[in-house]
């Protein structure tokens, strides 16, 4: 019997001893961090390191949530899944890796997109929440669920070259998510990985960060961040932290009198799902569009003009050999001369001018702004956009 006045075995000293000797964690703090119980909400970019830091710690059980599978596009920043995963579920590939770095660690999966039907039944049974989702409906939800359940929430976020962190709910001054964003932004103006990109290590950045906050509440029961918002520019190798307004005493949710008391349709308020997805728009009537097979129909038997609306490294990356790189942000100056030159055409041209995208969503916006500036020519946009040509037209074109 141990004459230890700690619970820790032998190999639990050996193997968390450069973590032991650190002032503020010890032993006792090594126990409590053995003994916690932390939600993961969303296994990519972020999810990978603070799984994979957490389970080197000895964080005792995690619970990981995600209905996704892995992608080859998510390897270059989700460290934790390798190709020989590719389509297996996020969740059970985290798995996997956890029982490889630590097997002692418990590790619950729930394979399904998390809602207000069932958050309420998993947020009981964790102390910490961490938020490494992708869109604004599941950070409501995440929010409201950590806060009717008397959770602190770890929130973190990264796009581009930039990341930043906060925690809510975290101490009687400290705001949640509702108070600093009571109203969510328009769909149309919310940006994502899929369309906008992200470098792997910001995200490692940030989801470090989170591991080290959720392990200074583990052990010490505060966090750096409670109330602070962190903000991290990758490209300039800048960051800094500012001060977030104090709890609203009339947040609906957490203030003094709150007014949701359960659950609502995050989709339904925040006008888009529980994804990133990208959104399909359809704004143009039938008659101004044409599918990629019609397309190429008509450049089998002529060569037609074609604008590409993407931004210029995106252009580079793959185009059709007739496409002219006109991206929107040129389109909107609606320099009419200057579109005319780049296209090499007049008012009197009398054949039909084809605008194409990523996925043909800006096609659309674009060929709306060409038709109604241009009053002799016609636009028309090319449904799908690349996506769509690669699927059904020409599989060895790359898409991204």
């Amino acid at each position: 019997m141990s004459n230890f006045s700690h619970s820790l075995s032998k190999d639990d000293i050996e193997r968390f001893s450069r973590q032991l000797i650190l002032k503020g964690i010890g032993t006792t703090g090594q126990e409590k961090i053995r003994d916690s119980a932390v939600l993961i909400v969303g296994a990519g970019g972020l999810g990978c390191p603070v799984v994979m830091y957490l389970a080197a710690s000895g964080v005792g059980r995690l619970g990981i949530i995600d209905h996704d599978v892995v992608a080859l596009n998510n390897l270059h920043r989700q460290i934790m899944h390798d190709e020989n995963r590719i389509g297996l579920l996020k969740t059970e590939s985290l798995k996997e890796s956890i029982n490889r770095i630590n097997s002692a660690v418990v590790v619950e999966i729930y394979s399904f997109l998390l809602s207000e039907a069932n958050a309420l039944e998993i947020f009981p049974n964790y102390d910490i929440i961490v938020d490494c989702s992708d869109n604004v409906a599941t950070r409501y939800l995440i929010n409201d669920a950590s806060i009717l359940t008397n959770k602190p929430l770890v929130s973190g976020s990264a796009l581009g070259w930039e990341g930043q962190l906060t925690v809510y709910h975290c101490g009687e001054k400290c705001p949640c998510y509702r108070c600093i964003f009571p109203i969510p932004p328009k769909p149309e103006f919310v940006t994502n990985c899929s369309d906008n990109g992200v470098l792997g290590p910001i995200v490692g950045v940030v989801g470090s960060l989170q591991a080290l906050e959720i392990l200074k509440l583990i052990v010490q029961g505060t966090s750096s961040f409670a109330g602070k918002l962190w903000l991290f520019d990758g490209y300039a190798g800048e960051t800094r932290t500012i001060s977030l307004r104090p709890r609203r005493s009339d947040c609906p949710v957490c203030g003094q009198s709150p007014t949701i008391k359960n659950l609502e349709n995050y989709a339904r308020f925040c006008g888009s799902g529980p994804t990133d997805k990208p959104l399909n728009l359809a704004i143009l009537p039938d008659e101004l569009r044409v599918t990629v097979n019609s397309y190429d129909s008509i450049r089998q038997n002529s060569t037609p003009i074609l604008i590409d609306t993407r931004p210029e490294n995106e252009y580079e990356i793959c185009h059709l050999p007739e496409a002219i790189n006109i991206p929107m942000h040129t389109l909107n100056k609606k320099n009419l001369l200057e579109i005319e030159k780049r296209i090499g055409i007049s008012e009197e041209y009398d054949k039909t001018v084809y605008v194409i995208c990523r996925r043909g969503n800006d096609s659309q916006l674009a060929v709306q702004l060409l038709n109604d500036s241009f009053k002799n020519l016609k636009f028309q946009d090319i449904i799908g956009g690349y996506e769509k040509w690669s699927e059904l037209v020409d599989m060895s074109f790359p898409i991204y």
